[in-house]
């Protein structure tokens, strides 16, 4: 006796096009909620520090490119210009701190006419940036 209505035995067939969506949406989710390194748009070449203390960075600032040329947080500054800024931008912030990044090919007066203005402008804590040396 043979019970069978027509329908083969082809096994069970599963449709993966929702778990197609659902991993599409999870790598989405990992892409979008993932934290990115944000690198400044100006090029540095910061000097090696052998025993470099690695700190928070701040969000204030000031780069001195391989030309001299002053940005405070990506902004492109002139030094005359920058105690002021640094003054209204610290405000009433109590630490008063900034972060000093100097190519490494600056010249050692462009450096010290920067932190010139920043001693003058009221920074109380001044980090200067570095490279871990390799």
């Amino acid at each position: 006796m043979d019970f069978r209505t027509g329908k083969s035995k082809r096994g069970l067939v599963l449709n993966v096009t929702s778990l197609i969506d659902v991993m599409f949406n999870l790598v989405l989710f990992f892409m979008v909620s993932t934290t990115f390194l944000s690198q400044p748009a100006i090029k540095l070449e910061l000097p090696e520090a052998k025993y470099a203390e690695v700190t928070r960075q701040t969000p204030l600032v000031v780069y001195v490119d391989p030309d001299g040329q002053v940005y405070l947080n990506d902004e492109p500054i002139a030094i005359s210009l920058l105690g002021e800024e640094l003054q209204r931008k610290l405000g009433d912030d109590a630490e008063k701190s900034v972060v000093l990044k100097a190519d490494e090919r600056v010249t050692h007066g462009a450096v010290i006419k920067v932190l010139d203005v920043l001693k003058g402008s009221g920074v109380k804590k001044l980090t200067i940036a570095t490279r871990p040396q390799e």
